[in-house]
């Protein structure tokens, strides 16, 4: 005849199992952030000051109106540099040039530089961030895989230079 109860071994194996069962059904339930948010932007401190603007003409542009007819709009033109943004290892700042509204190029001021590794991870990150940026033509944006802080970084200040020029 079987024992009425489990021995410690079964009891202990029972336990492991469940435990296990537990963590996967929470590991599967969880939910990552699939909005295209963005981070707050870095707030400046009272000696920095807000992310230069030089304005170029404003040329117009056509665009549809909301009955597809067609409206003037005025799309910014020039260059604007985003603020200094502290990340945990340096400082990001960007420049991006915008023609008729179109962001045509961008420059990293700033970015990690301290020590190599810094260095490398820059180099091998900028030129993405980069690219995605004219891309995209916003600072909606994947983050660099490794450069996750150096990423953000970036995101902030193009998108707090983006902000001032009424650009997306």
């Amino acid at each position: 005849m079987p024992p009425s109860r489990f021995d410690r071994g079964t009891r202990r194996i029972a336990l492991c199992g469940l435990t296990t069962l537990s963590a996967v059904v929470l590991l599967f339930s969880y939910r990552t952030s699939t909005s295209p948010g963005l981070p707050e932007e870095a707030a400046g401190g009272p000696d920095e000051p807000g992310p230069a603007v030089v304005p170029a003409a404003a040329a117009p542009v056509a665009a549809p109106g909301p009955v597809g007819k067609a409206s003037t709009v005025r799309a910014w033109s020039g260059v604007v540099t985003g603020p200094v943004v502290p990340i945990k290892w340096g400082e990001v700042q960007v420049r991006a040039t915008i023609a008729r509204g179109r962001i045509v190029t961008v420059d990293v001021l700033r970015a990690p530089d301290e020590n190599a590794h810094d260095r490398a991870l820059s180099a091998a990150a900028v030129p993405v961030l980069v690219r995605e940026t004219l891309g995209a033509q916003s600072a909606r944006i994947d983050m660099v895989s490794g450069a996750t802080f150096t990423s953000t970084g970036y995101v902030q200040s193009l998108q707090a230079a983006l902000d001032r020029t009424g650009t997306a």
